[in-house]
Order: structure tokens, then sequence, then C-alpha cells
């Protein structure tokens, strides 16, 4: 990460690509980025429930093709493809674009940090503690084989006076490793007291060799201690 709060940041060019895949001139070029920030803007609002990780754009002359990638595909889809439909509609007329929807299932939503950060706001809004649900998030994460996580809350914690900021970490977060997969995801829980922002940082392994990660998560998991406990006498 360097000293950015968001890695991506950092390693887009490098490790990581861009979410909008387009090429435009100079005129062109603002109009498009608009469109993209209210293609985004609208599919969130629309499916906020939906457990949406990340939207990426592309366009060529012909048409616009957004991909979802969610962790509830079937609320986007619905009955017999008819949401996506009516979604694919609703997106041309803001547009006013041939546009093409596609769906990507989020397999492990435990390693994706916006989603985590999604529901850690659920459960804030809810009244919940917030130390409890830190706790409970980096446990999750971990237990679904992440190498590190760091959570941080900010805002009128529990309902205080003063607003802070709360931090919990458990594992590494390398901050200048490029290979390093660090990803992040930022929301805000809507509370009675005022906005809590939540900050999700999740180190997946290594871009390079996930394969090795994997299987070196596979063996420590496997180990077992050689010699027997033994017991006290007397």
């Amino acid at each position: 990460m360097g000293q950015k709060v968001r890695p991506t940041g950092f390693r887009t060019g490098i490790m990581v690509d861009w979410l909008s895949h387009w090429y435009a001139t100079k005129q062109d070029f603002s109009e498009l980025l608009v469109e993209d920030q209210k293609i985004r803007k609208y599919v969130k609002k629309r499916y906020k429930s939906s457990g949406i990780s990340k939207i990426r754009i592309q366009r060529t002359r012909e048409k616009v093709t957004v991909f979802i990638h969610s962790a509830k595909v079937g609320m986007i889809i619905g009955k017999k493809g008819a949401e996506v439909d009516k979604l694919t509609k609703d997106l041309e007329d803001l547009c006013h674009r041939h546009i093409e929807v596609k769906t990507i299932e989020v397999n492990t939503p435990e390693l994706d940090p916006q989603l985590m950060a999604e529901d850690i706001a659920e459960q804030l809004e809810k009244r919940a503690s917030f130390r409890r649900t830190m706790k409970k998030a980096i446990e999750t994460s971990m237990e679904a084989g992440a190498k590190g996580i760091k959570v941080q809350l900010a805002g009128r914690l529990a309902g205080a006076e003063m607003a802070r900021t709360e931090i919990a970490m458990q594992g590494s977060i390398p901050l200048s490793t490029l290979r390093a997969r660090v990803e992040y995801g930022f929301t805000e829980a809507k509370t009675a007291q005022g906005h809590i922002g939540i900050k999700v940082w999740i180190n997946n392994g290594d871009y390079l060799n996930p394969e090795e990660d994997s299987d070196a998560a596979n063996a420590q998991a496997s180990k077992v201690p050689k010699k027997p406990t033994r017991g006290r006498k007397g």
C-alpha cells in the first residue's frame, strides 16, 4: 500500500487491471467517465442488498458491457432472466447506448473486503457492538484463508459524544510489497448518531503464485504434533 489508504492505486497497471476498459478522445473522455460513474451508482443503489463487490465496464464502438461481481447473482438475474433484462433496458435509457449486462459470482465473500465492510455496516445499523462485530469479521476472514486483515471504524462509535477511530488487525498486511494481493473495501454505516466509516484491507496472498499460497495453507492445516502430550505424574 505504501502510505496510501487504497492499495489498488499503488498496484494499478502493475498487478491490478483498471475497472474501466475503453479509450476516448480528449473531447469525449469526461462525458464517458461521468457515464461510468452513473452506471456504477445506479446499479449499487438498485441492488444494495445483493452483495456487489465491484462493477467493471468495457466499451467498444457498438456497445457497453457491464460486468457485475456479486455474491447473490440470483437477485440480479431474477426469474428466467427477467430482472437482468429490465436492468439492461433501464441502463440503456440512462446512457442512450446499447448495453449488455453480465454477472460474475463471488464464491468466497469472506475474502472480499467490500462485502466484509458492507456486512459490518449492516450489523452496526442493527445496533450491534462494534468491537464484537470487528472481531467476528476478522475471525471469519482468517478462517476462510486470508493471510491478513485490517479493519478500521471511524465515527461516533457506540453513540459516544466525540467521534474516534478504532483499528483491529490480524495476520500480515504488507505495505510496500507490490506482488502481495492486498485488496480494499469502504462503506458507511448510517446509524442514528451519525455515519460510521468502515475501511477493510484483506491480504489474499500472492498475485504471482496463488497456488503455492493455498498449498502452504493446506500443509500448515494438516500438520500434527509428532510427540504426544505427557501428563504429570503424582
